[in-house]
């Protein structure tokens, strides 16, 4: 292995701020690639590969792969190719522990703050959910749930739960995308998702914090109940 699948320093990473869109596009396409199952733990990420399929140099693909090695997406130490990196179940269940807690008081902020277009607005995406779930479509279900999630996040109008869950966003992406894809978990999760929703519309804060929090513990027992599978 040569000094160019080393992990990057500082100055790779001043060098290739000129092409950050297109670093942008790397990391998108390596992680949805990890989300999605398509790139599994232990596969190596081979920047030329990377470099030729982009048509970038490779100074830009190290940088992307630097992002995906921060956001713990892939492993990368010093002489060795970086590879996608393997889920711990103990990362599982302290991320979700925290979204639990904290999509609690989201709820609590949407009940207080969210305007009758705010409700009007989740059920809209809710819909997408639904027809999702409908058609067994994994990946439609979990891009729709990322999307009512995000759209939750907006309406509560609280930028620090914002900034914490979005700097943990590929991550959660990743295991959340595994729990919709096990046995009977989309079904489960549009109803209670439906329920969520009344509850908003409701402006019930104590049933729909409880609701979220169900959520995200009972995608967690999911999670734990197939991890040795």
């Amino acid at each position: 292995m040569n000094d160019n699948d080393a992990a990057m320093d500082a100055d790779d990473i001043a060098a290739a701020g000129n092409e950050s869109p297109r670093v942008g596009e790397i990391v998108e396409w390596v992680a949805k690639g990890i989300i999605e199952g398509r790139l599994k733990p232990g596969d190596d990420l081979n920047s030329v590969d990377l470099a030729r399929r982009f048509n970038v140099s490779r100074t830009p693909v190290r940088e992307a792969l630097f992002v995906l090695h921060r956001e713990r997406m892939i492993d990368w130490s010093p002489r060795r190719r970086p590879r996608v990196a393997a889920l711990s179940l103990k990362d599982v269940r302290e991320i979700y522990h925290l979204r639990a807690i904290l999509y609690a008081q989201v709820s609590l902020a949407i009940v207080e703050q969210a305007t009758d277009d705010d409700i009007a607005s989740l059920w809209r995406v809710h819909r997408a959910l639904a027809e999702a779930a409908a058609n067994e479509d994994v990946d439609g279900y979990f891009w729709a749930n990322v999307a009512f999630r995000d759209e939750e996040l907006r309406v509560s109008r609280n930028a620090i739960f914002k900034e914490v869950l979005d700097s943990l966003r590929m991550r959660i992406n990743r295991m959340r995308h595994l729990s919709v894809s096990l046995p009977g978990r989309m079904r489960r999760s549009c109803v209670d998702h439906q329920r969520l929703c009344e509850a908003y519309a409701e402006r019930d804060g104590t049933l729909a914090a409880a609701l979220n929090r169900s959520i995200v513990m009972s995608a967690l027992k999911s999670i734990e109940s197939a991890w040795g599978e």
